[in-house]
């Protein structure tokens, strides 16, 4: 378990790194769209890789936003909002309008830290 979370943490430092190196912050916004969309699927994908170790298989099909929500609901509430936020943070609005406000961008990997921790200190409790 704990290897989905550092794998988590690098999807999440491939993001920053992204977004600190290739996205060109001026004024509060980040000039490049193309990079603020990778960045938000790096770190959003290492949201979903941290919460794979956590929650393990789905059974059958592919897992949804929905599944992850109904799953991550079952065990905490908070956890449960700031999942849903990710996804509009991260997946949506970054990664596929490429929201290029550097607020927006910092809040959703914000969001991402908070959750991955949350995820590591589940999986060292269990």
């Amino acid at each position: 378990m704990p290897n989905t979370v550092q794998e988590a943490k690098r999807y999440l430092d491939n993001a920053k790194e992204i977004l600190r190196e290739k996205a060109k912050k001026e004024d509060g916004f980040y000039q490049d769209k193309k990079y603020v969309k990778l960045a938000g699927h790096a770190a959003y994908t290492g949201v979903l890789v941290a919460f794979d170790g956590l929650l393990g298989a789905k059974g059958r099909g592919r897992k949804s936003i929905e599944w992850y929500l109904q799953e991550v609901g079952k065990m905490d509430k908070k956890a449960l909002t700031s999942l849903h936020a990710a996804y509009e943070t991260l997946h949506l609005s970054m990664g596929y309008d490429g929201n290029q406000s550097a607020d927006i961008s910092a809040a959703g990997l914000k969001l991402a830290e908070s959750l991955i921790n949350w995820v590591e200190i589940r999986t060292a409790a269990a």
